[in-house]
């Protein structure tokens, strides 16, 4: 670890990083971060006893909640994870006729193609890992095997879809061992890049009914959606995790996740966050704690594996901050995340008090690696 490297981490562990104006709590110790966590996530099953559904938003928890037991080891939170999974018999949407699949935006059992669906799947095998059962991953392959085989390579048409999907199929190629998974990801995964991705902003439209010049921010400017980046920017890591290091396609996944970084580290407020419309503050003012928590994530992950330059230690640092000074609250709730939606939306109010499944998890999955930061000491 370099000089700067140490002394930026000594200023990070005490709550006084460079120049976010947020009160975080004084963090001396990898332990105070584990309080953190089992503070939040608590405090969210203690409210949440009823297991939901496998759709999106529940699932996304449940990543941040495998997140959390890979680091605390708490046998809690593991068996809340199966206990959900079991309600859900292991599964997305559950049609069994595949004539009937479809892969546009549903929520009914005939969606098993559409990647809301698909997220479960993360959590399902992260349990077969633990435990390997045939049903834990059945579900997944049978899924992903027959998507693999259609002509179409639409499946990630929005840009949360390359966190819903993309995730879950490197999972099975890592099951499996078969790269004709990676091999049918990268086809949609370019179809999803020509689609969405501005490469000279290096930032993603949410869809194609938001790419600029037809939709634009109140100020007329490029509308990209926090969230929605947030999706992309934490969807990488996870991807680029499961390859080899050899993979031809490796390199590509990572020059997109570092034309993110450098834009998103040019976006932050000075407070820490980033507004819900990355590029025009203007547009939705304030701050937004589910996509600050998915891109504090991502760029404590490309620190922690040295895909990032220590320029971007303050920018996780005041991400952090925010996150723990003002999103995180005495009752260890989450606020500051914009509701279920798909874009900023202008007088949409975001206070205190808006907190969501998904984004809890966002917050997890940020504070595990905050954790694994704070062991490179």
């Amino acid at each position: 670890m370099t000089k700067s490297t140490c002394l930026l981490l000594a200023s990070l562990l005490t709550g006084g990083i460079l120049h976010a104006e947020t009160e975080a709590p004084a963090m001396k110790t990898k332990a105070d971060v584990l309080e953190i966590i089992r503070t939040v996530n608590d405090e969210w099953q203690s409210e949440n006893r009823s297991q939901g559904n496998a759709f999106w938003n529940t699932a996304v928890y449940h990543v941040g909640n495998m997140d959390a037991y890979a680091v605390t080891n708490e046998e809690d939170y593991r068996e809340y994870s199966r206990r959900w999974a079991e309600k859900n018999h292991w599964e997305g949407a559950r049609s069994d006729n595949r004539e009937e699949w479809k892969y546009h935006y549903g929520e009914s059992d005939q969606f098993v193609l559409f990647g809301d669906w698909q997220v479960c799947f993360q959590v399902y095998l992260e349990l077969n890992k633990l435990k390997s059962e045939e049903k834990r991953s059945a579900r997944a392959v049978e899924v992903f095997d027959y998507q693999i085989t259609t002509p179409q390579v639409d499946y990630i048409w929005w840009s949360d879809g390359l966190f819903m999907v993309m995730p879950a199929m490197t999972e099975v190629y890592k099951l499996t061992g078969e790269e004709k998974y990676l091999d049918r990801l990268h086809d949609y995964f370019e179809y999803s890049r020509k689609l969405m991705f501005d490469e000279e902003a290096g930032l993603f439209f949410r869809d194609a009914k938001y790419v600029y010049p037809k939709h634009k921010s109140v100020n007329g400017r490029k509308d990209f959606w926090a969230r929605g980046n947030g999706w992309v920017f934490a969807a990488l890591p996870r991807v680029i995790d499961d390859l080899p290091e050899d993979h031809e396609h490796r390199d590509e996944y990572l020059e997109v996740f570092r034309k993110m970084a450098r834009a998103l580290a040019d976006s932050q407020q000075d407070d820490g966050y980033w507004t819900r419309s990355i590029l025009d503050p203007e547009h939705a003012p304030g701050p937004e704690a589910s996509g600050t928590s998915f891109f504090t994530y991502g760029f404590l992950w490309g620190l922690n594996k040295g895909v990032l330059g220590d320029e971007f230690l303050p920018v996780a640092g005041d991400g952090w901050k925010f996150l723990t000074g003002t999103a995180l609250q005495e009752n260890g709730t989450v606020g500051y995340m914009q509701p279920i939606g798909e874009k900023a939306i202008p007088g949409q109010v975001v206070d205190a008090r808006s907190t969501a499944d998904f984004g809890t998890g966002a917050f997890l999955m940020a504070a595990s690696e905050m954790v694994r930061f704070m062991e490179r000491k």
